[in-house]
C-alpha cells in the first residue's frame, strides 16, 4: 500500500515517541501557465527527499522546520532541464497564505522555497504562484510506498523499491525514476528520488543528466 505524497506530513514527538500520519485527499490544482518566459523547457525533474537521512547527514539542516518537525519526506525542487545557462530571477517568490500553506505540507522551509525560485525562476515559463502550483499537482499524483514513510530503519534492494513505485504508479515507467544514497554511518542510504517529467506533466525517460548512484542494496532512514 502507498499514499499521496501531498499532505504526508509526519508529527514526530520525541516525548511519546510516536508519528501520526495525515493525509488529506483533494483535487489536482491544476498545471502551469503557456507563457514563455525563457527558452523552451524540455523537461521537469521533481527531487522527493528522505528528510531523516538528509537530517542526519548535515547538521546545518537539522535545525529547518523538517528536521525539527520530523517529515518523513520533502520535495527539495521541480527542477527546470533547458538550455539556459542563467536561471536566477528578481520576480516575486510570494504566495498567498492558503497556497503557502499547503506548498508547506511538502516544501515546509519557506527561507528554503524562496531560494529555490529565485536560483530557478527565470527558466521556468510561469510566475512563483503556478510553479508551486505544478509542484503541488504532481505530489498529488505521486503515490509512496509505504517503506519511505516507516518510523523503522528498512533495507531494501533497489529493484524491489522501484517495483512498488511502478505499483503504485500505473504511468510510471521504469525509465522515469532514478534513487541516490549517501553512506551514512559507512552504510549506504537512500537519500533521493528522482522523477522526470514532460512539459505537459507527463512521466518521461530521465536524461542521461539525472544523477543516480544507490547500490543494489541500501537503508531507508526511519524517523529519528
Amino acid at each position: 500500500m502507498g499514499s499521496n505524497l501531498l499532505m504526508i506530513v509526519f508529527d514526530y514527538t520525541p516525548v511519546l515517541a510516536r508519528l501520526t500520519l495525515f493525509v488529506m485527499s483533494g483535487a489536482g490544482l491544476g498545471l502551469y501557465s503557456s507563457q514563455i518566459f525563457a527558452a523552451p523547457v524540455q523537461g521537469y525533474v521533481m527531487v522527493v527527499q528522505m528528510t531523516p537521512a538528509v537530517c542526519m547527514l548535515d547538521t546545518q539542516k537539522s535545525k529547518k522546520r523538517k528536521c525539527l518537525e520530523g517529515y518523513a519526506l520533502n520535495i527539495s525542487g521541480l527542477l527546470p532541464e533547458t538550455s539556459e545557462t542563467e536561471c536566477k530571477t528578481a520576480a516575486s517568490a510570494a504566495l498567498s497564505p492558503l497556497q503557502a500553506k499547503v506548498v508547506a505540507r511538502v516544501m515546509p522551509d519557506e527561507n528554503a522555497r524562496v531560494q529555490l525560485w529565485q536560483a530557478i525562476g527565470g527558466c521556468v515559463p510561469m510566475n512563483a504562484s503556478q510553479y508551486f502550483r505544478t509542484i503541488i499537482n504532481y505530489a498529488e499524483r505521486l503515490k509512496i510506498p509505504s517503506e519511505l514513510t516507516s518510523p523503522e530503519n528498512r533495507s531494501m534492494h533497489m529493484s524491489n523499491l522501484r517495483l512498488q513505485f511502478l505499483r503504485l504508479n500505473p504511468t510510471l515507467p521504469v525509465s522515469a525514476i532514478r534513487f541516490n544514497c549517501a553512506a551514512l554511518n559507512g552504510t549506504p542510504t537512500l537519500t533521493e528520488v528522482k522523477l522526470c517529467y514532460k512539459p505537459n506533466g507527463q512521466y518521461k525517460q530521465c536524461s542521461a543528466t539525472v544523477e543516480t548512484n544507490c547500490p543494489n542494496s541500501f537503508t531507508i532512514k526511519g524517523s529519528y
